[in-house]
């Protein structure tokens, strides 16, 4: 089980709670963006395509902690942009550990070695590296040569010094089940990273590069084939088995956007973490005033081609909780 225990039994008590209140819909993860500039321009982004007065925008301690507690989301992922990048980020971090959130904060680790002094090892809290490939297929996917090695570097100099270090890999067109395998068997048992996520590419807008995101299709058969000796179960994935199940065309289920809110320097995003179709000044608002019913493969077309983590492995997580038998599958895997 790559998730860690005290994570584990923390999220069965809140989604037990949840469930006693009769909460029809309450946040697992926030995904949090305190800025959104970053040092890398990634083809595949549409986070970085804003003006320079945007960019330039950074939100206080205040605002990110007060969103976090006033939505009561028990786990924390810090995105961007690049939230190295921000002089403070390391006091939002720690005042949401301090907080007993679990706190997953996502880089490109470009600046992480020298920020690693400014961070406490914590059970609450993780880094999570982008890695989309091996030195080639990753140093391409975010065109800048030497990337890969820094990444590397860094992720080896954090675990020497008592991080919990986590990866998050995107796939896209030109990925192939033996270029899943490659960086997954890499990540797990070379680095040995604490945990792993993986999640199709979803097409943004605003991404400079259309050309290479997965259709349902692509990605169904890319995991399938990718996983399809076995390899899953022994790769230390941050996924639910029935998430994975879903990768590759096992299970069918609809998303759940308001499982994973994100909140940035606009407000809380609707409908989710990809797609904006506008902002609510709190999370209340967010949740009783979005039309929930208007998304999804079938009712949106923008929706159509996405399986990304952050919409169904919510869904996932819920109906492992409501089965004994999905239960010990992911207590056990």
């Amino acid at each position: 089980m790559a998730v860690s225990f005290r994570q584990s039994t923390h999220m069965a008590w809140y989604l037990m709670r949840q469930r006693l209140a009769k909460r029809e819909r309450f946040p697992l993860l926030v995904e949090l963006e305190p800025l959104f500039q970053c040092n890398l321009a990634c083809a595949g982004c549409g986070k970085i395509q804003h003006p320079d007065h945007i960019l330039r925008q950074r939100m206080s301690v205040e605002q990110a902690v007060g969103a976090i507690e006033e939505c009561g989301a028990p786990m924390v992922s810090i995105a961007g942009g690049e939230p190295l990048v921000h002089p403070e980020i390391h006091l939002i971090a720690g005042e949401l550990v301090a907080r007993r959130r679990f706190v997953y904060l996502c880089t490109n680790a470009i600046l992480l070695e020298r920020k690693l002094e400014k961070f406490t090892p914590s059970p609450y809290f993780a880094w999570a590296i982008h890695i989309d490939g091996l030195r080639e297929r990753h140093d391409a996917s975010v065109e800048r040569e030497g990337v890969f090695d820094v990444a590397v570097a860094a992720i080896k100099e954090a675990k020497a010094r008592g991080f919990r270090v986590t990866t998050n890999t995107t796939f896209f067109t030109q990925d192939s089940p033996k270029t899943v395998r490659e960086v997954l068997d890499f990540l797990n048992d070379e680095l040995e990273v604490d945990e792993m996520m993986i999640s199709p590419a979803y097409a943004y807008e605003k991404a400079p590069d259309q050309e290479h995101f997965l259709g349902v299709a692509q990605t169904r058969k890319l995991f399938s084939e990718a996983f399809a000796d076995g390899r899953r179960k022994r790769w230390r994935l941050n996924h639910s088995p029935l998430f994975l199940d879903f990768l590759e065309g096992k299970a069918e289920f609809d998303c759940t956007a308001w499982g994973i809110p994100s909140y940035s320097l606009f407000g809380w995003q609707r409908p989710c973490y990809l797609m904006a179709d506008g902002y609510a000044s709190s999370y209340k608002e967010l949740v009783e005033t979005t039309d929930w019913g208007a998304y999804g493969r079938g009712r949106d077309p923008r929706c159509e081609n996405c399986m990304a983590h952050c919409g169904y492995e919510p869904t996932a997580v819920m109906q492992t909780t409501r089965s004994v038998r999905q239960s010990l599958r992911a207590f056990v895997s």
